[in-house]
């Protein structure tokens, strides 16, 4: 099961490699990582996902919490939680299909950010399930590049993750 982890931590140098390392070492797979500050500047909040069981969730939590660098931690799939991903793709057009492309855009409510002669540039947010039919909406030979910042989340209601 897919589960993501939003850690608050410390925002000192190597945090974040002690958070990766206890992964590796323990042969855990990150699918997707994010990190920013907080509104308190000596906390960033790295949100990570990951996939096992139960056991495995448990194991992982347990073994952050140990981390001297990690203040607190939740794991949203435990509870109502609202999750985005942001995609950014890039798309070849030609005046045949610019118009097809816009139109693919309105549908998933993404936006056009940057157009050249040959390409569009759409901004999308939502759930990843959106964002990946949007890609498998297009012709495969149309994208030209792909970034997602993979899911980030935050608690629903008065819960939430701070001190």
């Amino acid at each position: 099961m897919r589960h993501i982890i939003s850690i608050l931590i410390e925002n000192e140098a190597g945090a974040l490699s002690r958070v990766s390392g206890l992964f590796s070492a323990r042969g855990y797979n990150i699918e997707s990582l994010t990190v920013a500050p907080t509104e308190d500047g000596s906390l960033s909040r790295m949100t990570l996902v990951t996939r096992g069981n139960d056991e495995v969730i448990e194991q992982i939590t347990k073994q952050l919490n140990k981390l001297i660098d990690v203040v607190k931690l939740i794991d949203l799939a435990e509870a109502p939680h609202i999750e985005r991903e942001l995609m950014l793709v890039k798309i070849k057009t030609t005046p045949e299909t610019r118009e097809e492309a816009k139109r693919m855009a309105d549908i998933f409510r993404g936006k056009i950010i940057d157009v050249t002669t040959t390409s569009y540039v759409v901004e999308m947010t939502g759930e990843s399930s959106k964002l990946d039919a949007f890609v498998h909406g297009l012709d495969p030979d149309c994208i030209i590049e792909v970034v997602r910042s993979g899911p980030t989340g935050i608690s629903r209601g008065e819960k939430g993750l701070h001190l």
